[in-house]
């Protein structure tokens, strides 16, 4: 079906231009849809919307490509076509990336548009462009689209490459001047189109040593409406995704997610970052107090929710069950130890259980979190936890 697809593809787009005028202002519209993950600690705290423009950036090897491979499988199901581009990568790991997603079935709705690492620098340049236009071409006909390109950096050396042999004069780090237009003028074509269509873009960049004040990486933080910054530190201590939540931000923020995940994750960042400075003081003294440790507990049991392994995407309503229970300590009654357990148990649950299945059907069908379905959500939640912690091997 792969291959069916893709002619289709080409046979539609071979008179599409590589790069088309820009769409104006006005033909543009609001980003406010959600386009969810399935990650929790992005789509909770880093909300995505239809049309926006996310950074995903970090250093080698902390999760850059999965986060973003994870949110293409997650659109399954959803009318979404999905656009991978991977930049100056072998074949080996394209092939890879490639067996991923039809293992999860998420070729139906993918086109994979490689530029390998021994192809020509001008294909390796204009090959992102030619996504964009194709991705352009879905959303004048109404549909959503997502982009993936991974990564810049790569596209950045690439165009210093071409540049510095046809004599243009190198500027700061050898790249010309014009750098920042060639990425503003590809990820400036992600928007929500007034037709209705839209295009999301997820572009890549990665850095050496954590460093994000780098050229390349300052240039497209200010063309974007957000970044997502791994850290490597967080990656090796096992918290996957390892976002840090100092650094990272979405600028369109609430108006990206449902009310019902709004309502219950308004705070969530500004306690996980409080968390994070009260833990690197805790660790120097001893005597607490009571708020003190009572925040500590608190943020240690949210980290352990925010934990996520590859390929487990949880809807959007259970991601609002479980960060209820956090938020309104009725997950400070179960040890820290048992937390993941406790998740686990809880969207099993969720699914099999008459009055939990009915609270999420709910959610899911309105959006909302209404008065009367919060305390049911509260009851079912309490009823769940009593019966957890009744049921655990004494310790």
């Amino acid at each position: 079906g792969t291959d069916r697809m893709c002619d289709e593809v080409f046979d539609d787009c071979i008179d599409i231009e590589v790069e088309n005028p820009t769409i104006p202002i006005m033909d543009r519209r609001a980003v406010c849809r959600p386009l969810e993950t399935g990650i929790a600690g992005v789509d909770l705290i880093y909300p995505i919307g239809k049309g926006q423009r996310q950074l995903i950036i970090g250093d080698k090897k902390t999760g850059k490509t999965q986060i973003a491979l994870d949110a293409i499988a997650n659109q399954k199901g959803k009318d979404v076509i999905c656009i991978y581009v991977p930049i100056g990568k072998v074949k080996k790991n394209v092939k890879a990336v490639y067996q991923e997603l039809q293992k999860r079935g998420a070729m139906d709705y993918t086109i994979i548009l490689a530029a390998l690492n021994d192809d020509l620098p001008p294909a390796l340049f204009l090959t992102p462009y030619v996504a964009a236009s194709i991705a352009e071409y879905y959303m004048m006909q109404g549909k959503d689209v997502l982009v993936v390109f991974d990564d810049l950096k790569r596209h950045a050396n690439v165009h210093r490459e071409i540049s510095l042999l046809s004599g243009k004069v190198p500027g700061r780090d050898a790249y010309p001047p014009d750098i920042f237009y060639v990425h503003s003028r590809l990820l400036e074509r992600g928007c929500q189109h007034k037709c209705g269509g839209s295009i999301t873009m997820l572009p890549i960049v990665e850095t050496k040593g954590g460093d994000i004040t780098g050229y390349i990486s300052t240039n497209i933080i200010s063309i974007t409406d957000g970044q997502i910054f791994l850290e490597t530190e967080l990656f090796h201590s096992g918290v996957m995704p390892a976002v840090n939540p100092g650094v990272s931000v979405s600028r369109v923020g609430g108006n990206a997610q449902i009310k019902a995940m709004k309502k219950v994750a308004g705070t969530l960042k500004l306690i996980y970052s409080q968390y994070r400075e009260l833990a690197s003081f805790a660790q120097f003294g001893s005597d607490l107090d009571a708020d003190t440790k009572a925040r500590l507990e608190q943020g240690v049991r949210i980290v352990e929710v925010l934990k996520q392994n590859q390929n487990a995407p949880v809807p959007v309503e259970k991601q609002v069950a479980i960060l209820y229970a956090v938020t309104k300590g009725i997950l400070s009654k179960v040890a820290a130890e048992d937390v993941r357990a406790y998740e686990d148990g809880l969207y099993t649950w969720l699914d099999t259980d008459a009055e939990g299945a009915a609270v999420m059907q709910e959610i899911s069908a309105t959006g909302k979190l209404e008065a009367d379905t919060e305390e049911k959500l509260k009851s079912a939640l309490e009823s769940y936890t009593e019966n957890f912690i009744n049921t655990r091997p004494a310790k």
